[in-house]
């Protein structure tokens, strides 16, 4: 099993994956219309609605927690640096 190199998703089925291809490091929901990963900036909006959708937190608060989420992951570690 992969896990998104972007989000942190893991991977487990064909339909999870970027364009439904398995050879890419990124999940259907880190990629652009034209199969690219998104950028740092799309990603952390993403990740930010998401969080202020189902944790229920304020804008602010649900920016720094995918700020801390995002940290970890490979796709963004030249971004902290």
């Amino acid at each position: 099993m992969k896990v998104c190199i972007a989000c942190g998703m893991p991977m487990n089925a064909k339909n999870d994956y970027s364009m439904g291809d398995e050879n890419k490091n990124y999940c259907v929901h880190c990629t652009n219309a034209n199969g690219s990963m998104q950028t740092f900036e799309e990603k952390k909006e993403s990740m930010t609605n998401f969080i202020v959708k189902t944790q229920n937190l304020s804008r602010e608060a649900a920016e720094n927690v995918a700020l801390s989420m995002m940290k970890k992951l490979p796709a963004w570690e030249k971004q902290f640096t």
